[in-house]
């Protein structure tokens, strides 16, 4: 299927590793030129020539956007460097696990901080270039957002808060031309998986494989996603087959959801 992105412009945060990686990687392998934007200059660097060798154009841009200042920058270092946007993808921020009982005002703060409202001041500060192309944003926002659940109660009311927003923003969307949708992805073999299995492995005196197994069996799910695999569903959400989309939620999680 042809999705109509050769030529366009993405920008992709949280891009020196992960999912956001695999998103820039392959926004490119689709035809876009990409600007990475992530804290660490060196990891985006790597990224940038990877996207070079397929042939496209990309900028680095390293910063932390819980800065408002750092966010405009990057921004305006895309629409300069590209001449234009054609699509945001959001994808940097951690939220840290943990119950409420434990969880500090601090905790709370930084979680909303570092995802949620870096989210709204990149979207605010790209509204305008989207609007003028016609083009979207796409959140990764976490499976967690959908059934509360001890232990990941900063991150569940986040990524919950991240689809509400979603929807709001692509209300407007309808009005301005901006289509806004979200990706919930679960469990995915990143460096957060990998600290996961780690501290059940030092909890449990277990195997890697163990500690995953466990981990596979209490999700009920078969296998852990790939980042690959959400990027492939970033491509499509973006591309001109699927342009009436607009205000998607979709869980991407092997089935761990049952929810309605």
């Amino acid at each position: 299927m042809e999705l109509g992105l050769t030529g366009r412009v993405a920008l992709v945060t949280g891009a020196s590793k992960g999912i956001g990686r695999a998103i820039a990687l392959t926004l490119a392998a689709e035809g876009m030129d990409v600007a990475v934007v992530a804290r660490n200059r060196e990891q985006l660097e790597a990224v940038r020539k990877e996207i070079e060798g397929k042939g496209r154009k990309a900028l680095v841009h390293a910063a932390d956007l819980s800065d408002p200042a750092a966010a405009a920058a990057a921004i305006d270092a895309a629409v300069k460097q590209f001449g234009k946007l054609d699509l945001l993808v959001n994808c940097a921020g951690a939220t840290k696990g943990g119950s409420f009982l434990t969880l500090t005002d601090a905790d709370w703060n930084d979680s909303f901080g570092l995802k949620f409202f870096t989210y709204i001041r990149m979207s605010k500060l790209a509204w305008p270039h989207l609007k003028a192309t016609r083009g979207g944003i796409v959140h990764i926002a976490g499976i967690a957002g959908r059934t509360g659940q001890s232990g990941f109660d900063a991150v569940g009311t986040v990524n919950s808060a991240l689809a509400l927003l979603t929807k709001a923003m692509a209300d407007r969307g309808v009005m301005d031309g901006v289509r806004v949708n979200a990706i919930h992805p679960g469990t995915v073999a990143t460096d957060r998986l990998t600290a996961r299995l780690d501290r059940a492995m030092a909890a449990n005196k277990v195997s890697k494989d163990e500690a995953l197994k466990t981990l596979l069996a209490d999700e009920r799910v078969e296998r852990a996603g790939q980042p690959e695999e959400v990027a492939a569903l970033v491509a499509m959400i973006a591309s001109k087959p699927l342009e009436f989309m607009q205000g998607a939620v979709v869980d991407f999680d092997g089935g761990k959801n049952r929810g309605l």
